[in-house]
């Protein structure tokens, strides 16, 4: 998809013809110009040559139903980003469950790869490329909106995009500038019209992109990808903390709150005999005994290497020690494990034999 000449060719247009564009694309998202009927046939001739709208993707369904599903998006240069779908529909028996309610959310990466190479990503293994821009961002959410407008073909309501994370491959505080016009883009009225508080951008630290964000006039969730409570464990397996200390990453964060008034959310994988033991639940429960501050437990998701998921009674003892502490606390459901679509599984590579 190419959108970089629009202007030009709706330049000699009738000044409503911008409207009718805006509509086609990102409320009846469109797939083709020849689908704009309400445009001439020259005019539509002439933007499908200038202005495509083809999106390259292959998406994989994860083998146990439909809940998540994950795209390859190739790039005009030929490189290529995952983009998750996650459904989440009906409500889970387990209370303590973050985001049980049906909807439709959408994990967005912001670089082809990631520079930050924790020990335990995938997508940093891979290796670093280069930033995304604003329009190849917001491409994997129309890429999105249109498979459910096409899933839908012949009922009377499509299902929508609900949320929008960055929280796919790369650092997106490290492409601020693309990162941040790419959410305007989303939030516009005039084009997708997405809420900010339903947009979410998390982090691993990035303490100038926090400073950034404090000082927008848009209010997305901002969540911070902590996973250990010390910095010489955080050191060990994420080596950004050898830039940014946990003391200077919550001198950010409490200015970003006393600033915005919002809630943040502290991301913990947990991973088993690394930082799931009880003294790391009881260093926890101190870090993070501060106003607005909530914790995010997440079953980790073999990426392939040394590290290995925390048994399920170790994140229930672990998250209860939290509770008991008064430390506001979820544990986030698992999507997409079984087509590397989890968190800290992309890579942006083609799929192995045997996937759906």
């Amino acid at each position: 998809m190419n959108l970089s000449q629009l202007s030009s060719v709706l330049s000699d247009q009738p000044k409503y013809r911008y409207a009718q564009a805006n509509k086609a694309l990102w409320q009846d998202y469109i797939s083709s110009w020849d689908q704009a009927s309400n445009f001439p046939k020259d005019l539509r001739e002439k933007l499908s040559e200038l202005c495509p709208l083809e999106i390259k993707a292959e998406v994989f369904k994860t083998t146990g139903g439909r809940r998540s599903e994950k795209a390859l998006i190739t790039l005009a240069d030929g490189e290529t980003v995952e983009t998750v779908l996650i459904r989440q529909k009906g409500k889970t028996k387990a209370a303590d469950v973050a985001d049980a309610e049906g909807r439709n959310t959408v994990c967005i990466s912001s670089q082809v790869g990631c520079p930050l190479r924790c020990a335990f990503c995938a997508t940093g293994q891979a290796g670093f490329t280069r930033n995304l821009k604003a329009e190849e961002i917001v491409e994997q959410v129309v890429f999105w909106a249109r498979y459910l407008r096409a899933e839908a073909k012949g009922q009377e309501v499509a299902e929508k995009i609900d949320n929008i994370v960055f929280m796919g491959m790369g650092e997106p505080f490290l492409n601020y500038a693309e990162f941040i016009k790419a959410v305007k883009f989303l939030n516009n009225p005039e084009t997708l019209n997405i809420g900010a508080r339903r947009m979410s951008v998390s982090t691993s630290g990035i303490v100038d992109g926090i400073k950034r964000l404090a000082g927008e006039k848009i209010q997305i969730n901002l969540a911070i990808s902590l996973h250990a409570t010390t910095d010489e464990k955080r050191k060990e397996i994420m080596p950004i903390a050898n830039k940014y200390s946990l003391q200077e990453i919550f001198k950010a964060v409490d200015s970003y709150i006393m600033k915005t008034g919002r809630r943040v959310m502290f991301e913990y994988l947990m991973m088993k005999d690394v930082n799931d033991s009880e003294e790391e639940a009881h260093q926890l429960v101190e870090l993070m005994s501060r106003p607005l501050y909530m914790v995010n437990l997440i079953p980790y998701n073999s990426a392939g290497g040394e590290f290995q998921p925390s048994d399920r009674s170790r994140i229930d003892a672990f998250k209860q020690l939290l509770d008991d502490n008064g430390v506001p606390a979820t544990v986030r459901l698992s999507f997409g494990s079984d087509i590397g679509a989890a968190c800290g599984q992309l890579k942006g590579k083609k799929k192995p034999a045997g996937w759906a």
